[in-house]
């Protein structure tokens, strides 16, 4: 039996919620809080690929978002 949420299987939700996450951090004027943001997104699209049933390219290209966004954000003045 699959887990659905308001009659959405929970691994499409998850697909859906890091896709927002995504969207909505290209909508930041703020770089910080863009790559903060985008890199939530970026987490939870490598649940899902995860989730697929281990999709290597969701997790490999999402992984190395995260990194590059980690990067960045740890060479920003506070």
């Amino acid at each position: 039996m699959k887990t659905e949420i308001l009659g959405i299987p929970f691994t499409e939700l998850v697909g859906y919620l890091a896709s927002f996450g995504v969207l909505c951090s290209f909508t930041m004027k703020d770089i910080r809080k863009l790559r903060l943001i985008n890199s939530v997104g970026c987490f939870g699209f490598i649940a899902y690929g995860f989730l697929l049933g281990i999709s290597w390219p969701i997790v490999i290209t999402n992984v190395a978002i995260v990194i590059i966004n980690i990067y960045y954000l740890s060479r920003q003045k506070a």
